[in-house]
């Protein structure tokens, strides 16, 4: 025997060792980019105190490259002109400029000319060359053999997007699990369920007589919530054409239910009525509660569902119109949203005593509800105006949503205080002297609000507002932006200095620049003539008027002087939004490129089959570099990421690749 953990720990010293000799870890992948390319990449892994030469050769003189050697299958496909990109910080030596690396970690890509007919299934090859360690040059070969990625698109625009920021999150069931799940625990903190409480402890005192018969009708109770939401997820999983979440986020009807949904509920937790069910329905429930069937239970589940609507609408719809999910996630996703709404009801129906007291939760109660209906007419507003947005109403702009948030909390934070009562409310509690008095937490919770009032101020003059800007209206509407202003002059110098360009002109009557101090183009073909007259490459912001992240993008990292800088001097910048109803001219009408019978009328719909016609993506945001020819720069596109020195790494990387391609 100890022969034997002699021997296995002499085996595990030799892996060690051996594993600790290899100077870089490579990670392959080739994933299909379009109809006709493959990208395969390389990411390298350098260990401390290494470094590995770049692959580009710079010069004759260079001494020292690393090289991508494809078999001779796969070589066919690789044309001599195809430079290899690399993302990575490279060093170069005063001195020595023949010789350059990179140290920490290095991604080769490289495009290869594959098209789907071809029935490539793996990529086969090796990358060698010399490390540097010290003054010492080990050498480097790695042999790969990866599988190829293929994304699917099949009839009527139906996408399988593996690029997509939104599917990153969820790459695996269990994740899109939990994250229904965790939203639905967190939809329960919202009171709209409470109107359900009383009707619930009736139903379940009348049916679980004992603690064994009460276990079973809980359980029953719990699988009918989660049934009935994974139901609602796979009716919107059925439908996954590239513009259904758009067209669904971004509706006049949808937007208005909501906002009219979130409106009643509102008024009705500052107490001007009281939402209860029909007694009509209460009866039916009554006498469900006397049947052994689990349809009674079965039918509870879905009241539940329905009443508690206004509160778990917000949350439902983002799974529902979540670019990039499949059929599967997205049941997965509203079945956990289900389990997180029935986990404490169910546990309420096995002791429904319990429950019985919460229902008689008395003035905290209400003082909650009152909090939650500011809340709900805060979150109301955000809906009406997505829809105002995306159809150009002009009835919230800016500074009026601002003015109508900045009252909305200012009166919540009196209400606290206790300034403001309501028919239902009750007196505040009173010390031995008394004198009514306010709880500490409750003070905090008033401190909160009157804060964030205040803090929305400023932007009534045009303050960005970058802590919430993912939930205020685009700048453009705002009348009067001095923040805006004191852009223009960036604006009017990022024109001038492109003399050569097409000053931009359509559509500028209704969509303005949201990143201050570059001038957005609005129509693709007129970006694309800016950018051949000025010979630089062209950003392709693909954004929407409901996009959250795509305003968060704008405040924290395009907004960045340096990125502005870069921007305005080295790019033009074409903004497309895909949710947009504006209703396109009749000569600028397209067959869609998913679905030819398809004719795309309104600009959104057409910026939208573009950004999946040349990326296969349909997320926003989503950032394309192009050539003057409307060829990509690099394959891979940029999706929302809060690091500012990564999106000024992939301008640079950008900008070195369209250098190779000018004549």
């Amino acid at each position: 025997m100890n022969k034997f953990f002699t021997a296995l720990m002499l085996s595990l010293l030799v892996m060690a060792a051996a594993a600790q000799e290899k100077p870089v870890q490579f990670v392959f992948n080739a994933e299909r980019a379009n109809d006709s390319t493959v990208l395969f990449t390389a990411k390298a892994s350098i260990s401390k105190g290494l470094e590995l030469f770049t692959t580009n050769k710079k010069s004759n003189a260079d001494a020292f490259l690393s090289s991508i050697t494809f078999d001779s299958k796969i070589e066919t496909y690789h044309h001599a002109s195809d430079t290899i990109t690399e993302n990575g910080t490279l060093i170069v030596r005063k001195g020595d400029p023949d010789t350059r690396s990179f140290a920490d970690s290095v991604t080769f890509m490289v495009p290869l000319h594959i098209k789907v007919s071809d029935s490539i299934r793996a990529i086969k090859g090796s990358i060698s060359g010399l490390v540097k360690k010290g003054d010492e040059y080990p050498p480097l070969n790695e042999d790969f053999n990866v599988k190829v990625v293929e994304q699917k698109v099949v009839a009527s625009g139906n996408i399988s997007n593996t690029t997509s920021k939104d599917s990153d999150k969820y790459d695996s069931i269990l994740s899109v699990f939990l994250a229904g799940l965790g939203a639905g625990l967190v939809a329960l903190i919202f009171p709209c369920i409470y109107a359900l409480i009383p009707v619930t402890v009736s139903f379940f005192l009348k049916r679980s007589k004992t603690k064994q018969q009460g276990v079973k009708n809980a359980v029953t109770y719990s699988l009918s919530i989660v049934i009935i939401f994974s139901i609602i997820g796979f009716i919107f999983g059925l439908t996954r054409n590239a513009g259904f979440a758009n067209d669904f986020a971004s509706s006049a009807a949808f937007n208005i239910f909501v906002f009219a949904l979130f409106l009643v509920f509102g008024i009705s937790f500052l107490g001007a009525f009281e939402i209860t069910l029909p007694s009509s329905l209460t009866n039916s429930i009554d006498s469900k509660a006397n049947s052994k069937s689990i349809l009674g239970i079965f039918f509870m589940a879905l009241t539940l569902v329905v009443v508690s609507f206004s509160c778990t609408a917000p949350f439902i719809s983002y799974f529902a119109v979540t670019p990039g999910l499949s059929l599967a996630q997205r049941t997965i996703a509203f079945g956990g949203f289900g389990l997180g709404i029935a986990l404490p009801f169910t546990l309420f129906a096995l002791s429904p005593s319990l429950l019985n007291k919460l229902a008689k939760g008395g003035g905290w109660l209400n003082s909650l509800k009152v909090v939650f209906g500011f809340i709900e007419l805060a979150f109301a507003l955000k809906f009406l105006s997505s829809a105002d947005l995306s159809y150009h109403w002009r009835l919230l702009d800016r500074e009026v949503y601002l003015a109508l948030w900045i009252v909305i909390f200012g009166l919540l934070g009196l209400y606290l205080l206790g300034k403001i009562k309501l028919s239902h409310d009750d007196e505040l509690p009173k010390n031995d002297y008394g004198q009514p008095y306010l709880t500490v937490t409750r003070l905090f919770f008033a401190i909160a609000a009157l804060s964030f009032s205040m803090y929305m101020i400023p932007g009534l003059w045009g303050a960005p507002l970058k802590g919430i800007s993912a939930w205020l209206p685009e700048e453009h509407t705002q009348d009067f932006n001095l923040y805006k202003n004191h852009s223009s002059t960036s604006v009017n110098a990022a024109i001038k200095s492109n003399s050569l360009a097409l000053k931009p002109v359509k559509y500028i009557d209704i969509l303005g620049s949201e990143i201050p101090g570059v001038a957005s183009y609005f129509d693709y073909d007129e970006a694309l003539e800016a950018a051949k007259a000025t010979k630089k490459p062209l950003m392709i912001d693909f954004t929407g008027h409901a996009c959250a992240n795509c305003r968060k993008m704008e405040k924290e990292v395009l907004s960045d002087p340096e990125v502005m800088k870069t921007l305005q001097t080295d790019f033009i910048v074409a903004s497309l939004y895909v949710d947009d109803k504006y209703e396109l001219p009749e000569n600028e009408w397209k067959k869609s490129f998913t679905d030819t019978t398809n004719i795309l009328k309104r600009m959104g719909d057409k910026n939208l089959d573009l950004e999946v016609e040349i990326s296969r993506n349909n997320a926003q945001p989503f950032y394309l570099f192009v050539d003057n020819n409307g060829k990509l720069l690099v394959t891979q596109g940029y999706g929302y990421e809060n690091n500012i020195p990564k999106f000024l790494a992939h301008l640079e990387t950008v900008k070195a690749e369209f250098i190779k391609r000018i004549p």
